[in-house]
């Protein structure tokens, strides 16, 4: 076992997943065999067409943060005070990674040490959220960047609530029409409704191709609620699975 498998192990976070062969291949690789009555190895998922599933989106809205660069915008979200949950936080959490990256995930809002350190995912859901990426051979930093539907932390880590996404909705609109990404990972139902603009299902959502303003969407489980329901794990490697597969494809690499 190596030093890394050890870690990920002692925080409970193993066994990491990983590719038993390439994903472009006829049929999906399988993660590590999961410990514990009944669990399985997911099956071959097939990429499928983009759908309907999504309403259509609106068109952007006219603001003055539709026209901030990179920098801008970092500085707006670090001063905004457009809802209730800049009274409690640290600081707000705009966003990390490649500003040129072709992979963009999108989670719920920031934990108690994302709002400690100003960056998302750095918690034990950001440790099973790089082993996810690992698993399918992406790094964070490395043609990745990392958003939150909610840029400051929900007091005690609730839900956000409606008018809270709908305040911030227009930095994730700002971020995502700079980085222009070939593929949305949606971390979650509030992340996934914030995206796609109408009630999300996990459970209905997952294993298929949505879209956003020409971008494909693929929806799937938070980490932090992995962590809680580890029979799931199997159900979002399908998940990461369809992501490598269609960005293989979009990419022209199959």
């Amino acid at each position: 076992m190596s030093r890394r498998e050890a870690i990920l192990r002692e925080m409970g976070l193993g066994p990491i997943w990983k590719l038993r062969q390439p994903v472009g291949g006829d049929t999906a690789a399988a993660p590590a065999a999961a410990s514990g009555p009944g669990a399985t190895a997911p099956a071959p998922v097939d990429v499928p067409a983009v759908t309907a599933a999504a309403a259509s989106m609106p068109a952007p809205v006219a603001s003055p943060v539709a026209s901030l660069d990179w920098d801008d915008l970092e500085n707006a979200i670090r001063g905004c005070r457009a809802c209730g949950l800049c009274q409690q936080r640290k600081q707000a959490v705009p966003g990390v990674g490649d500003r040129q990256a072709d992979w963009l995930f999108v989670g719920e809002g920031p934990g108690a040490e994302e709002d400690e350190r100003g960056e998302p995912f750095v918690g034990q859901a950001g440790k099973l959220l790089d082993a996810m990426m690992a698993a399918i051979d992406i790094k964070r930093g490395e043609d990745v960047y990392i958003a939150n539907a909610v840029k400051c932390r929900p007091p005690g880590n609730r839900t956000p609530e409606p008018e809270e996404t709908a305040a911030c909705w227009p930095y994730l609109e700002r971020q995502i029409a700079l980085l222009q990404p070939k593929l949305i990972v949606a971390l979650g139902r509030p992340a996934a409704q914030t995206l796609l603009q109408q009630e999300v299902k996990i459970g209905a959502a997952r294993g298929q191709l949505h879209d956003y303003r020409g971008i494909p969407v693929i929806v799937t489980y938070h980490p932090a609620y992995l962590l809680r329901n580890l029979t799931d794990k199997a159900k979002a490697w399908e998940d990461l699975v369809l992501a490598r597969r269609t960005m293989n494809k979009l990419k022209g690499n199959t």
